[in-house]
């Protein structure tokens, strides 16, 4: 069987958990017996074989960005009918459209992993504008028409359900997200201490640690806010860039200004750093990490929170989407509860209850080292155990088997 691949995010070109899932997907399913995989990603990917860059076509390159995608999705589209895949597999709304018109052109199924969702994300009409609306538009067509869909948690399922009633539930498959146990793990050598020293973190003290971008869903302003509750002697890291807008950016800058100011002489550090670090700079700050921070008001699953479990911290996570199904609250970490609007935004109904109940679940994680500590082994068993990217592309290959057998 033929599959092709369709997606915004490919190495080295990976800004998120979308394209980390994409990477990982393709290199355990093509090691799997009779099944050929090719991979068609934006711009210009690592060159490697069965896998295809496709730039904005030169007559779009002043349009909207969301015109933009439409037109790499026609170029992708096109060469999937032309190179004869028996199933065509696209990822976020980026390919989605690209991934629908293949299925119509050449008569062939269309599979989408569900990473998010447009009606889920109405804070992106900032960013967006106009193209905000097209982004939902191709989306929607592209979800209900598909053969299959693939949700990365029975959170998000759920949630594709509620934003797409139209779909068939016998359509809506899961299959959670994995983490590669092997690259994520806890290290603590000479080497991973003296590169989190660089970075200005003393490993020998005790430390937060966020990672991901600025963006709402995240939840950055309210763990900036329930961080001004940390004992003082605790660091606090903070690797977040690529905000979405200005305005999320200067808030969270305004923010961690606060913080700063707030904590006095003497006190812990807060280190901020807005560029995408390498893997392993990642991991060195991850396995000195007394505590993991996933403050998401959105989040259909976080494999940001896999990540930082592999590599054996604790972590502190909102109880949303997906994340109770990674996050065991009171064996590999906290849950914080979250009661939230009905519009799609995630807002908390009360902000000022959710940072406290937050800052309450840090400042429980943080006073007790050792807890936390065998939170973080339990959590890496958790990952290792439930979590492998082989038993996540066998389900996945289950998938493609049931949908090309449906076909008609």
């Amino acid at each position: 069987m033929r599959i092709d691949i369709l997606t915004r995010e490919y190495p080295p070109n990976i800004y998120g958990g979308a394209g980390v899932h994409v990477a990982e997907l393709t290199r355990a399913l093509r090691e799997l017996p009779d099944l050929t995989v090719s991979v068609r990603a934006f711009d210009e990917p690592v060159d490697e074989a069965d896998t295809t860059g496709y730039p904005t076509p030169e007559n779009l390159t002043s349009a909207n960005a969301a015109l933009k995608t439409l037109g790499v999705d026609v170029a992708m589209a096109s060469d999937v009918v032309t190179e004869g895949a028996d199933l065509v597999h696209s990822h976020t709304w980026y390919a989605n459209m690209g991934g629908h018109l293949a299925s119509l052109l050449g008569g062939i199924p269309h599979v989408i992993s569900a990473h998010s969702l447009e009606p889920m994300r109405p804070w992106k009409a900032e960013q967006l504008g106009g193209g905000y609306r097209v982004s939902s538009w191709a989306e929607k067509t592209a979800y209900e028409a598909a053969a299959g869909v693939i949700a990365v948690s029975a959170g998000m399922r759920k949630d594709i359900l509620a934003s797409y009633p139209d779909i068939d539930p016998d359509r809506v498959h899961v299959v959670h997200n994995g983490i590669d146990s092997e690259l994520w793990q806890r290290n603590t050598s000479a080497e991973a201490r003296a590169a989190v020293q660089e970075l200005g973190v003393d490993p020998d003290r005790p430390s937060v640690v966020f990672v991901g971008r600025i963006t709402r869903q995240k939840g950055l302003p309210y763990l900036l806010r329930a961080l001004a509750e940390l004992p003082s002697e605790v660091q606090v890291v903070l690797l977040a860039g690529a905000p979405d807008t200005e305005e999320i950016k200067n808030e969270v800058i305004a923010l961690v200004d606060q913080l700063r100011d707030g904590r006095g002489p003497g006190a812990g550090g807060v280190t901020w750093i807005g560029d995408m670090l390498p893997r392993d700079k990642v991991i060195a700050v991850l396995s000195h990490a007394t505590v993991f921070l996933c403050p998401s008001v959105y989040e259909p699953l976080g494999i940001v929170n896999l990540e930082a479990m592999a590599c054996g911290a604790a972590v502190v996570a909102t109880a949303t989407g997906g994340i109770p199904e990674v996050v065991v609250d009171g064996e590999t970490g906290w849950l914080v509860p979250i009661d939230q609007v009905t519009d799609g935004t995630g807002t908390p109904t009360d902000p000022d209850t959710f940072v406290a109940d937050l800052a309450a679940a840090i400042n429980e994680a943080v006073s007790d080292p050792e807890r936390a500590e065998r939170m973080g082994a339990a959590g890496r068993a958790r990952a290792v155990e439930h979590f492998s990217w082989s038993s996540i592309a066998d389900r996945t290959l289950e998938v493609y088997r049931s949908v090309v057998d449906g076909w008609s």
